[in-house]
């Protein structure tokens, strides 16, 4: 058995290239006479275009084509989709404006793509953007999301700016539930927009090869299939077939490169334009500008409990910002991936939740670390502990009273869910015990003798991974289905190429894949090759998020294993005369069952490409191909717990410790999971303390467009973190895997933010800035002493 398996620390092995500067990004990628590309862009939120004039542009050094929007719609190029149809509560379609590739008669937000410059040089196209005249009639901005019905219409013919109206649950049984209640708690909070922000901004090479008619197109992408096949089937520039989509090193995505985006349909349209390959790669303020953000809720809630503190129903409505046009999946991120959350880990036996979605002059709003379920989980952990403190509740055991028990699985939830498995007060325990809750009130009072102020608070959140089955997200308005491909292939001297349709942007897949890849066929770690990222090479696919790669992406990998195993019996059964049915496969051996004789699985793939003694029946070769598509979604859940110090007099907060116990399943790579852990912490701390989206509302202009305005979380703003995981295994995929990328990003922010309203007695909304806590200190001490 290979001791570089399931379950092994092994170091990364794609870092090695990272470290050493050999990764290859997409502005690496250096394409024979590529010519460079410059987008401009609007200046205005709200404007008609009434004219565009590229003379002076096109007559600049240098410049070799500049393309508006007016040409765009003359050759029939179609706009950008959102992939997953939504309906109001009234039955009725959502609301879809057209999003054109550049803008045509009407710009949307601040940075909305009104030409494209193409140039020999980036100086050059550079310097020509600057000379291309727009005139714009101004129309008001639309920013202020409480006031955005009323505000001009940014899509002609859409009422009120609105989306949908959509809702979820059992609205009667919530209010009856409401209605025998001893204690409601109620809350009306903001999830803050946030940017991105990977390290490697977007990019694209768009080339045209005028000999064959084909396209390539090389992009900073999380799904490069889904990629080809909305830029061929809806945007229309090329043919599938014709068509190859190469997602080379991504430099991080945290959701913002699942989508398909202008700039790259740009490329490569302008590239057979042209007749030169178009490279574009974002400056940072461009991906402050037109990368999708994420987050941006208000919502209102209420918590019903009985005398004991039992929950017995939940009330919710949020406001969404969809941004001004809708992104790739940005329809599904309040809706089915937010309100189908709401349950988190408590038996509530009523819920019910409206969600409105509006548009407004501001990026579009789609996925972003976590995609719903961070703001399902902020939503509920805040009320959760809030509730507690009104009833004089300590909110772990609050919690615990209210916890699914591991007897009540499969556990169907009030909003469409059925949990599979989980054991939520093991996770809880394990927290408890490495927070040392017990000593947080000596611990507290040793800060009041020095003068600050401590606070501790709990998040135990829930997810829901995977994004599956592909019947019942079809039946719900997804335009794709969500399963995934895995091919293995061996060489005829045993070595292994694992083929997959997911991609790897900093997980770390060309480890993992190749840790379940050599426990389950037995083959050296050393000896496996991962490949992803070209839809050349690769099975169709539906790509990276949602925690989906190990889950649906390894499953469906260990699925073509399989078939590769059933075919080395039958050939291990012919080379050593016994019957296929008393052939055992384990630890890379097929041996006939009770006896010592066997046959590596290195001498059957031999056997299969060098077929001398073969059977009869069989074909030669050894590789297989599997799709995999999930009976359920998977469920990680978790419990986090954040003590921090606050310097009355300034208002900054210090986290002295964070706690993390997760349940993840079957672990792969424990190392790997603890960075994606840490990394997900460090992002939701972000959120909480540090990160917030901002535009002026009187000229809807950007206000946080460059790391200036836009604060990050850096090293010295986080403590070390204590990590730890517990076990319950998926019930229904081959591994027992849940996922974890995005766990961190959702627990952290509510558990910090629950901290800081225990330590200065109030709530106050993200980012918590030294400012906003200081004040909310002096308003309490205010308050009490007008008492």
């Amino acid at each position: 058995m290979t001791d570089k398996g399931i379950g092994a620390r092994v170091a990364r092995t794609e870092d090695k290239r990272f470290i050493t500067g050999h990764g290859r990004y997409t502005d690496d990628i250096k394409v024979t006479g590529e010519h460079f590309a410059v987008f401009v862009r609007s200046p205005l939120a709200h404007a008609r275009i009434k004219s565009v004039d590229t003379a002076a542009a096109k007559a600049s050094p240098g410049v070799v084509g500049v393309l508006t929007g007016a040409e765009v719609a003359a050759d029939g190029i179609g706009g950008l989709i959102c992939g997953w149809m939504v309906k109001s509560k009234d039955g009725s379609d959502m609301k879809v404006g057209p999003h054109p590739i550049l803008a045509h008669e009407k710009v949307r937000y601040v940075g909305d793509h009104v030409a494209v410059v193409v140039a020999k040089t980036y100086g050059e196209a550079r310097d020509a953007a600057e000379l291309v005249e727009v005139e714009y009639d101004e129309l008001p901005p639309v920013v202020d999301l409480k006031a955005a019905r009323e505000g001009a219409s940014i899509h002609d013919g859409i009422e009120r700016n609105t989306v949908y109206e959509w809702e979820l649950g059992d609205k009667a049984a919530t209010e009856a539930a409401f209605s025998d209640a001893a204690h409601v708690t109620t809350i009306e909070i903001t999830n803050n927009r946030l940017v991105p922000n990977a390290m490697e901004p977007r990019a694209a090479i768009g080339v045209y090869d005028r000999t064959t008619e084909h396209f390539t197109l090389y992009t900073t992408s999380q799904n490069p299939h889904v990629a080809r096949l909305v830029i061929s089937a809806f945007v229309g520039l090329a043919p599938e077939h014709k068509l190859r989509v190469v997602a080379p090193d991504v430099g991080g995505g945290f959701g913002s490169k699942i989508f398909i985006y202008a700039e790259e349909c740009v490329c490569l349209w302008a590239s057979k334009k042209l007749g030169v390959p178009v490279k574009w790669v974002a400056e940072r303020t461009e991906s402050f500008l037109a990368d999708a953000h994420g987050r941006d809720h208000v919502t209102k809630a209420s918590l019903a409990m009985d005398a004991d503190g039992n929950f017995l129903g939940l009330k919710v409505h949020t406001t969404a910002n969809m941004g001004a046009y809708l992104s790739t999946f940005a329809s599904s991120i309040p809706t089915y991936l937010y309100a189908t959350l709401l349950a988190g880990q408590y038996k509530t036996p009523a819920i019910y939740c409206e969600v409105d979605a509006l548009y407004t002059t501001t990026a579009p709003v789609d996925a972003y670390r976590g995609a719903g379920r961070p703001e399902a989980t902020y939503l509920l952990e805040t009320l959760v502990e809030e509730a507690a403190r009104e009833t004089g509740r300590d909110p772990a055991q609050l919690r615990r009273l209210n916890f699914i028990k591991p007897d009540q699985f499969p556990y169907q939830t009030p909003v469409a869910l059925v949990y599979d498995t989980g054991n939520y007060e093991a996770h809880l325990d394990a927290a408890l015990e490495l927070a040392d809750y017990q000593g947080f009130a000596a611990r507290k009072a040793a800060a009041a003798e020095r003068g600050k102020l401590r606070g501790i608070g709990f998040s135990c959140y829930i997810e829901a991974c995977g994004i599956a089955p592909s019947q019942v997200v079809g039946s719900l308005g997804a335009g794709v289905g969500l399963w995934e491909a895995g091919k293995v292939r061996f060489s005829v001297t045993g070595k292994l190429q694992v083929f997959t349709g997911s991609h790897s942007h900093g997980q770390g897949h060309e480890t993992t894949f190749a840790q379940v890849m050599a426990s389950t066929l037995g083959v050296p770690f050393e000896d496996i090759e991962v490949v992803h990222g070209d839809t050349q090479e690769t099975p169709m696919g539906m790509g990276t998020y949602g925690s989906r790669s190990l889950a649906v992406g390894g499953s469906a990998l260990v699925k073509a294993a399989e078939k590769v195993i059933a075919k080395g019996k039958k050939i291990a059964a012919h080379l050593l005369e016994a019957s296929e049915g008393d052939i055992d496969f384990a630890d890379g051996k097929f041996t006939v069952r009770g006896t010592d004789r066997a046959k590596s699985i290195g001498e059957v793939v031999f056997a299969a490409y060098v077929p001398h003694n073969y059977p009869a029946d069989l074909e030669p070769g050894m590789e297989e191909t599997a799709f995999y598509d999930p009976a359920n979604f998977t469920y990680p859940s978790g419990t986090y717990i954040c003590e921090v110090e606050i310097d009355p007099d300034t208002g900054v907060v210090r986290i002295e410790k964070f706690t993390a116990v997760d349940d993840f399943g079957k672990v792969v790579n424990p190392m790997i999971v603890e960075g994606q852990v840490h990394g997900g912490l460090v992002q939701g701390i972000g959120q909480a303390l540090f990160e917030q989206t901002l535009y002026d509302p009187q000229s809807g202009q950007l206000l946080t467009g460059s790391y200036m305005d836009y604060t990050m979380p850096r090293a010295d703003d986080v403590p070390s973190f204590d990590v730890a995981t517990t076990e319950t295994v998926c019930t229904h995929n081959p591994l027992g895997v849940k996922g974890c990328g995005e766990a961190g990003a959702i627990g952290s922010p509510p558990a910090l933010m629950n901290a800081i309203a225990d330590a200065i007695g109030t709530r106050i909304s993200m980012p918590a800035t030294p400012e906003k806590v200081w004040q909310a200190i002096q308003s309490t001490k205010s308050a009490i002493a007008a008492e």
